[in-house]
């Protein structure tokens, strides 16, 4: 096997989140680390995206049981909707990620994905094993068992009910049950075999509940003879919290998804259904017949004693009074011939030894942000807080290698620090996630690199190791190179230290819609983080679009500075699409990227650097009206894909919505899930509702059934559902051809609903009062047809317009039928 230690570093260390303030454990916390030390089984819970984890378990396993647990979900969740957000798409799994990371730091958990791409909702797991790649997601999950070797399995969904719930779900658990079986055989993908073992996991379970038996009724009185039950409401005294608090506090790190959740008290039963494996006789325990002490190892038994002892023992007051026991282990364990676990609580034994001794070691670079080929200083920082003698023989910085020999003694409380300069190789790769980094397909991310598969995270680039030696045991810390500085309101303050091109070029806007032949200015935005940088941009258009002039040059004199550039773009005659490369030529190199910020609070700053490009599109495009008032809802982009158009969209806050406010519009947009998410609409609702009736023209778009602010949306009933169709190739029929919003201004037909993205619409109304009138109907594969797509209603001397089509999905993708459709919806009855 190739590499094995850092391979198992990145795999089991590398989702602890970069960039958080070093972690500083109170002595109750490295008691609960000693416990978990002393134990030698593992779980691994299988789902399919985030959020659909069972947060209650993973914690129970984690901090009852101290077993060592993670979470696969087989998508980053990029399908989805952002509740914070305008991000979509790559971009919001990046913030999906990191919310994983943040749930697994609350609840103990670690976390692992496949190179599945979540391509929105599916409704069968044939559809969906047939957009995913089945054998390489397969190959991964069998990739994560032997890797990670799992004594038990938890499925969060049922494989033997395809078609009942999202055919992402069924399909991780189909997957789950094959990769069990496939673990442990040699003839199965024999190449991951040059990094790990076969691997066969003891038992495999269904994480079931009355919810999937439809009623409490019916679970009662289901047969519960392959049934584990135990009650995981437990209470932690050193945490003075209960097993569902913590599990509460980590599922409210979705927050992109309104996940926020309230923790409870008191016993809260789980069920876990056996399906491959032996039952255990108690039906409460499954480690029960696995050996999860340290005897299950040979070599193992000395050791359990010594931590056995140390438990025991355990000074609260003064956590280095075990420091000698401790790294008389770790001296044992380093000698274990079994890989996995010398490698694996060799790792957490140095931790505990470091928090134990009070050790503070860190890595801070003097900027965020640097090329290849550049020189940063990096400051060190080594300080003991106890009285263990603890000296300091050498610090290494890679990828360069330089390294310093301060050769000095750590004394109780007196800190050290030095500094060295960190070279950055002109052949370092840029810090983005490694799954962006190629061009992948609609159901699958493009990864090559073996070792990388899995990983929440592209791991560091950038490292020190400080080598330390404990009283004549030599013991080596690894710590990322990170950047930090003082927020006038947060303080201390931490980021990633990440490597990054000279120069990010990016666009003003991601589509530009030309709905005639005349010229307009593009404007191209180059930031430069380094200085004294000059070059030539010119950007790549194809034969049909002209741009002038071609090519500007620019001059960046200070590092962190920009320029716009301006270009006019003329369109052609026809209706047709582009998309513009940038190309920023500095001396022989060539930049094409845009570097990319997410800044959240409840998420570590995030860079990724991308492709960038403009899509263009000349539309045969006609509208009526002028005035649009948007209430914005979850997040889109649709006021700025309205403006790219030639509307004049004003944003409307809830407060206000007035009947003079709303007067002056042509049309009122109501933003998605805005009745979800804006509780002030069911307030507004009578006023809306009495623009509409005096001649004002209202589009609501899409709301979920569940958690309506109000349950008056439309002048008339009209009941939502679940009903959505995921295929964005679906047939689309015309139910009122003669209707204006087929014909007028513009004419609509067929080819407009040609190359949509990810599905055609979301929840649908599937009752409605006779006074809407359907205008399409759509279906997925072997379904009925859904007509509750589009529905408008006069309403008084206006229009009420109800609309479950993704038009936030096609508008970023510049669909030009998308475009066309809802300038009719906006110009209906003028």
């Amino acid at each position: 096997m190739r590499n094995v230690l850092s391979l198992l570093v990145l795999f089991f260390l590398h989702s602890s989140l970069q960039a958080q303030a070093p972690t500083k454990l109170s002595a109750s916390e490295i008691y609960h680390q000693i416990e978990k030390l002393n134990f030698l089984g593992s779980v691994l819970y299988v789902a399919a995206h985030p959020d659909d984890e069972n947060t209650r378990l993973i914690s129970y396993f984690s901090n009852e049981k101290n077993a060592r647990t993670a979470y696969l979900s087989l998508t980053r969740g990029d399908g989805g909707q952002n509740l914070i957000g305008p991000q979509i798409r790559e971009e919001l799994a990046v913030i999906r990620t990191q919310e994983l990371l943040a749930a697994r730091r609350i609840d103990g958990g670690q976390q692992f994905f496949t190179r599945a791409n979540d391509f929105g909702y599916s409704k069968t797991a044939d559809e969906t094993l047939e957009v995913w790649n089945r054998d390489e997601v397969l190959s991964d999950v069998v990739w994560i068992i032997r890797k990670f070797k799992p004594d038990v399995i938890i499925n969060r969904f049922d494989h033997r009910t395809p078609g009942s719930t999202h055919g992402h779900h069924t399909s991780s658990a189909i997957l789950s049950v094959e990769a069990f079986e496939l673990a442990d055989n040699k003839s199965a993908f024999p190449d991951q075999l040059e990094f790990t073992e076969t691997h066969q996991p003891e038992k495999l379970f269904f994480n079931t509940s009355p919810w999937f038996y439809g009623s409490e009724e019916a679970f009662e009185e289901a047969s519960k003879q392959n049934f584990l039950q135990f009650d995981t409401g437990v209470y932690f005294p050193l945490k003075g919290l209960s097993n569902p608090e913590i599990a509460a506090l980590s599922r409210s790190q979705h927050r992109s998804q309104g996940f926020g959740s309230t923790g409870s008290r008191g016993s809260q039963e789980e069920y876990l259904e056996l399906i491959k494996g032996t039952m255990s006789e108690g039906k409460e325990d499954i480690f029960e017949g696995i050996n999860t002490s340290w005897s299950r190892i040979e070599g193992g038994a000395e050791i359990g004693e010594i931590l056995s002892g140390v438990e025991e023992n355990f000074n609260f007051t003064n956590p280095a009074a075990s420091l000698p026991q401790l790294v008389a282990a770790y001296q044992l364990i380093k000698e274990l011939d079994n890989e996995h676990w010398r490698e694996i609580k060799s790792e957490e034994i140095k931790n505990i030894i470091a928090a134990s001794a009070g050790l503070y070691l860190e890595a801070v670079a003097e900027n965020a942000t640097a090329t290849p080929s550049e020189e940063v200083n990096v400051r060190f920082e080594a300080i003991n807080r106890s009285d263990y003698a603890i000296d300091l023989q050498k610090v290494e910085i890679s990828p360069n290698n330089s390294s310093i020999e301060p050769d000095v003694t750590l004394k109780n409380n007196t800190g050290w620090s030095e500094e060295l300069t960190l070279h950055i190789p002109n052949s370092s790769e840029v810090t983005s996630p490694y799954w962006l980094n190629e061009e992948g397909t609609t159901g699958m991310y493009k990864v090559e690199n073996r070792e990388l598969i899995g990983l929440p995270e592209t791991p560091a680039n950038t490292k020190a190791v400080f080598y330390l030696d404990f009283n004549g045991v030599k013991i080596p810390y690894s710590k990322e190179v990170v950047y930090k500085y003082n927020d006038n309101v947060l303080g201390e303050t931490y980021r990633s230290f990440e490597i990054v091109p000279p120069v990010s070029v990016a666009f003003d806007k991601n589509v530009m819609i030309f709905d005639n032949a005349q010229k307009r200015q593009i404007s191209a935005r180059i930031t430069s983080v380094k200085d004294s940088v000059q070059g030539t941009l010119v950007l790549d258009s194809g034969e049909d679009w002209r741009i002038e002039p071609e090519s500007r040059n620019f001059s960046i004199p200070q590092k962190g500075g920009s320029v716009t550039l301006n270009f006019s773009i003329t369109p052609p005659a026809d209706q047709s699409e582009a998309y513009i490369i940038p190309k920023a030529k500095i001396k022989d190199e060539v930049y094409s990227e845009k570097t990319v910020y997410i800044d959240y609070q409840h998420i570590p700053f995030q860079t990724l650097v991308l492709p960038s490009e403009l899509k263009v599109a000349k539309l045969n495009i006609h509208k009526k009206g002028q005035q649009i008032g948007y209430i914005e809802g979850a997040g889109d982009v649709v006021p700025e894909s309205l403006e790219q158009i030639g509307y004049k969209v004003s944003r409307i806050s809830p407060s206000g919505i007035s009947e003079a406010s709303l007067s002056r519009f042509d049309a009122v947009v109501i933003g998605i899930r805005a009745y979800n998410v804006v509780e002030e609409l069911k307030y507004k609702q009578p006023i809306l509702l009495n623009y509409v009736k005096n001649g004002g023209n209202l589009i609501v778009q899409y709301n979920t059934n569940r958690g309506l602010q109000s349950d008056n949306i439309a002048p008339y009933n009209l009941e939502l559902s679940r009903d959505r169709v995921t295929d964005e190739n679906a047939e689309v029929r015309f139910l009122a051809e003669d209707h204006p919003l087929l014909n007028s201004p513009n004419k609509i037909t067929k080819a407009d609903f040609e190359n949509w993205v990810q599905e055609r619409g979301l929840y649908f109304p599937n009752k409605w009062a006779p006074e809407f009138t359907p205008v399409l109907s759509m279906n997925d594969k072997e379904e009925l047809p859904r007509d509750g797509s589009l529905l408008v209603a006069k309403y008084g001397e206006g229009y009420y317009i109800y609309t479950g089509i993704s038009f936030f999905r096609q508008f970023p993708a510049g669909v030009p039928g998308a475009y066309k459709l809802f300038a009719n919806m906006i110009s209906i009855g003028k």
